[in-house]
């Protein structure tokens, strides 16, 4: 029996980066709807739970996609709730990227430190990446501080963190070299996860800090969120620092992604959101 993957994006046109990933995961079909949202999803779950026999129904399955992490958590939490019985299909949750992206940086952190009890800075942290990853982390232990230039948009992301996962994250404005500099101070590990080609942080901000072990920037448009770095960067020391650029951590990223997908067809009753995909992402690197 075909292995059939329904790719349900929220934007208007669905992102082919995530079609291409799950063939190569595995899927035989991908089919692709977009402008998806939690009012209309409800006939495509109709479609996918109510066809195949139970013991065949693990050949269906979901992947949400799309731009924005808020319109796909509304579309999984719709999905979930049409559910009933064993009338199910596995299901995936990876917007814009973001759940496999914090998995796999934060998996890399985790094989050169013991995250609990440390302090770890996100910076720019209020995007999906950010976010995802501060969840992460703050399930390891660590004391994960996620910043933004205005403190009501971190304190608004750590909230719906806290509501969604029950983590427990602080907020920090960092807007200006003061700021950088408080929030960094005695920080073992540091995450830059801002906008596609904006520098948040020179070299000489992090490669005097003593306390700091690992440094790690998601961006991979110059110039780089972190001055210092290079994109391609795994595990790379630099001034004392354990260092990770886009590229370093980005091939484990596309392998959780195929792994996600292939994982799907293996039962009709699994959800992968942040926490299951940081959990493959550990056996994974283990």
């Amino acid at each position: 029996m075909k292995k059939l993957l329904f790719q349900l994006d929220t934007d208007a046109i669905a992102n082919t980066f995530d079609t291409v990933v799950a063939y190569d995961g595995g899927a035989d079909h991908v089919t692709v709807h977009g402008g998806i949202t939690p009012k209309t999803v409800g006939k495509m779950v109709d479609g996918v739970i109510f066809t195949r026999a139970p013991k065949k129904k693990k050949n269906s399955a979901i992947f949400i996609t799309g731009s924005d992490m808020r319109e796909g958590q509304g579309v999984l939490d719709a999905v979930l709730d049409h559910f009933f019985d064993d009338f199910r299909v596995s299901v995936m949750l990876d917007s814009n990227g973001s759940n496999t992206t914090a998995a796999a940086a934060v998996a890399f952190a985790r094989k050169h430190m013991d995250l609990k009890g440390k302090k770890a800075v996100i910076l720019a942290g209020t995007g999906p990446v950010g976010q995802r990853a501060g969840v992460m982390l703050a399930k390891e232990g660590a004391e994960v501080i996620l910043t933004s230039r205005r403190k009501e948009r971190a304190d608004t992301a750590c909230a719906a963190m806290e509501r969604n996962f029950d983590v427990s994250l602080q907020s920090a404005a960092a807007s200006d070299k003061h700021s950088f500099d408080e929030v960094l101070d005695g920080a073992q590990l540091v995450f830059a996860t801002g906008a596609a080609g904006v520098q948040i942080l020179n070299e000489d901000q992090w490669k005097d800090l003593p306390d700091l072990e690992v440094i790690i920037d998601a961006n991979a448009t110059p110039p780089l969120g972190i001055k210092g770095i290079d994109m391609t960067d795994k595990g790379t020391e630099r001034h004392g620092k354990i260092c990770y650029g886009a590229l370093g951590f980005g091939g484990l990223k596309l392998e959780i992604h195929r792994q996600c997908v292939s994982r799907l067809f293996e039962k009709n009753n699994q959800v992968f959101d942040a926490l299951e995909i940081y959990a493959l992402a550990k056996e994974m690197t283990s």
